[in-house]
């Protein structure tokens, strides 16, 4: 089993925990998206509570990956997901996943 591989299987974990019916092939095109960042320890997470590292997330992300506009539906996105997936240590694979999902961008994800 590949490193990927044991780490998509921490974030289905993750997912189904906070009642997500999983879907592994956009989860894995997330996880690839992030690139090597998944496999660093501080990389890995969301620091939600830090208002810089959401601001990156919703620029990075959600607007430079899935092509959204920057709107407030932006943040509000952002805080369901954090509401959804209330866990401590978020990892940023699931805190991606569950973004795409909210906005629908899963298809643009998958190419």
């Amino acid at each position: 089993m590949s490193k990927l591989d044991k780490l998509l299987e921490k974030y289905t974990a993750d997912l189904k925990a906070v009642g997500d019916k999983v879907d592994a092939k956009l989860l894995r095109a997330v996880a690839k998206s992030c690139g090597p960042a998944i496999y660093r320890r501080d990389a890995s997470l969301v620091a939600a509570a830090d208002k810089k590292e959401l601001d990156r997330v919703k620029k990075n992300f959600l607007i430079g990956k899935c092509g959204l506009k920057d709107t407030p539906k932006l943040d509000d996105g952002i805080a369901a997901v954090k509401k959804t997936y209330s866990k401590r240590s978020k990892y940023r694979v699931v805190f991606y996943y569950l973004l795409a999902k909210q906005f629908k961008k899963g298809a643009a994800l998958k190419k």
